[in-house]
């Protein structure tokens, strides 16, 4: 799978907008996303701080039988 063109934080900071007032539509044409993205992004992210964000990327690699090494988990994952 393609990793995305955003990270966490950006993805987030792009749904604060449309909360604080924003159109969907503009916030989508200003981040050169699809509607349909918006909505993925916020149905994952929706309702997330970006602490909660940096603590899920950080649980990605939780189900591992023995501790890894960060980076050694990163490529188990994807």
């Amino acid at each position: 799978m393609r990793p995305s063109r955003f990270t966490e934080e950006q993805i987030i900071g792009m749904l604060k907008e449309q909360e604080a007032g924003a159109k969907t539509a503009d916030v989508c044409r200003k981040h050169g996303i699809s509607a349909a993205t918006f909505y993925k992004f916020k149905a994952k992210f929706g309702g997330m701080e970006v602490s909660d964000a940096r603590r899920l990327k950080g649980k990605r690699c939780t189900k591992a039988p023995f501790p890894k090494p960060p980076d050694a988990c990163m490529a188990v994952s994807r």
